[in-house]
């Protein structure tokens, strides 16, 4: 569907400059002379311009930018040869990992039509995202490892608009869904900035709880769910905020409601369900059915989409292992506005939700200073993937459980309890 009005006239331009403001100074809290490599779909070039706009004047170095296209992407799909999609721009991860090496930040618009791919070969789909995982792991490994500061924040792509706001025209489903992005990044507060501050402290609260506690494991029950999660050995608990190895305190996602941690890989037993779909690089997988033994996927299904959840899971031998489990409560904002994003930034914030592949070694004690195989040995799971994907609702419980088996209520009903 061609898009035929000017998107500018559905977006508030004041509030999206706001929004970039906050990228910068809250989502980046980018240094005087640091360089910034941005990422993003070429729809979001308004919003690129303000980011830009606002790290120059923040002080950044050099802001370079790399853009996608849906229209490109499909025309591989439709006329490249076969062995196309066994390859990836290894090059460009090489170069971005230098950049990140050489002190660069990192920013991502999402914002991609969440059913791009949707039509396309799964085969095809699967062999390019596993050469893509491959090719961006030396880029991927600096930013799971927190060696720098980095975030992601959302642009309202038409097309993505046409998904989660279907009966209305386009131009009305652009300004609707920039508004859902403006709340749910507290932009249409009086001062976001502030907004922020208040909010990292009480994620702050919530994760200095459950570190107190140094629970050995949660148990999810609800409809279709009865889940083991084991927590690694040193793990600790995140939410908002974080210090980057680097020095600086960033706020990697914008929206963010969760807590999150690393589960300990061979220690995950019993079977969920998710409660909302997800959508992974272009498809829906919805309905996910899976059931885990010593920590390992060994049954999975979906309702749509099955063909793309196993070829993921057959990534690598950590693809079919947790590497997060995070927390969230139902009455979230994002959870009370009632809209499906089609979107893992937003919708992992509706709700408690899981991931699949690499860990956080932000999320051990002293992270910082152990080696890989060190994580390894505590229980944190290695992949070239992480996809994060949701299980929380109002019917799920939730009980942290203690290394003598006492069981402590967290959440019920999906609220902290």
């Amino acid at each position: 569907m061609t898009q035929n009005f000017d998107i500018n006239s559905a977006i508030d331009p004041v509030k999206l400059e706001k929004l970039a403001e906050v990228a910068v100074k809250v989502g980046l809290q980018l240094q005087k002379n640091q360089d910034l490599i941005i990422t993003a779909p070429i729809a979001a070039l308004p919003l690129v311009r303000f980011i830009t706009k606002q790290a120059y004047m923040a002080g950044a170095g050099l802001v370079t930018t790399f853009y996608s296209d849906e229209e490109t992407t499909l025309a591989r799909y439709a006329h490249a040869p076969d062995a196309s999609f066994d390859k990836a721009s290894g090059w460009l991860y090489e170069g971005m990992a230098k950049a990140y090496d050489g002190g660069a930040a990192r920013l991502a618009i999402s914002g991609d039509n969440p059913m791009m791919l949707a039509s396309q070969d799964p085969d095809k789909v699967s062999r390019a995202n596993k050469a893509n995982s491959i090719a961006y792991k030396p880029a991927l490994e600096k930013i799971s490892n927190f060696d720098i500061n980095w975030h992601i924040c959302s642009y309202p792509n038409p097309a993505w608009a046409r998904q989660v706001f279907p009966d209305l025209a386009e131009e009305a489903a652009v300004r609707a869904l920039a508004e859902a992005i403006f709340s749910a990044s507290r932009i249409n507060t009086p001062d976001p900035i502030a907004a922020w501050g208040e909010h990292n402290a009480n994620l702050k609260k919530r994760s200095s709880f459950l570190n107190g506690e140094r629970f050995s494991a949660l148990h999810f029950t609800g409809p279709g769910t009865d889940l083991t999660v084991g927590l690694a050995d040193g793990h600790e608990w995140h939410g908002g905020a974080s210090k980057a190895k680097n020095g600086v305190t960033c706020n990697p996602n914008i929206p963010t409601e969760e807590v999150f941690t690393t589960p300990h890989a061979l220690k995950v037993e019993g079977h969920v369900s998710s409660t909302k779909p997800l959508s992974h690089q272009g498809t829906l997988i919805d309905n996910i059915q899976v059931r885990f033994e010593a920590g390992r996927i060994v049954e999975a299904k979906a309702s749509k989409g099955e063909d793309v959840l196993n070829k993921v899971l057959d990534t690598d031998e950590g693809a079919r292992r947790l590497g997060e489990v995070a927390l969230v409560p139902h009455s979230s904002p994002i959870s009370a506005s009632g809209v499906l994003f089609y979107n893992t930034l937003f919708d992992e914030n509706a709700s408690c939700h899981i991931a699949l592949g690499q860990c956080y070694s932000k999320c051990f004690l002293d992270g910082a200073s152990l080696t890989p195989d060190q994580i390894k040995a505590q229980g944190g799971n290695s992949s070239l993937i992480h996809i994060d994907w949701m299980i929380g609702s109002d019917k799920v419980d939730i009980d942290g459980l203690r290394a003598d088996g006492t069981k402590v209520p967290v959440m019920r009903k999906g609220e902290w309890a």
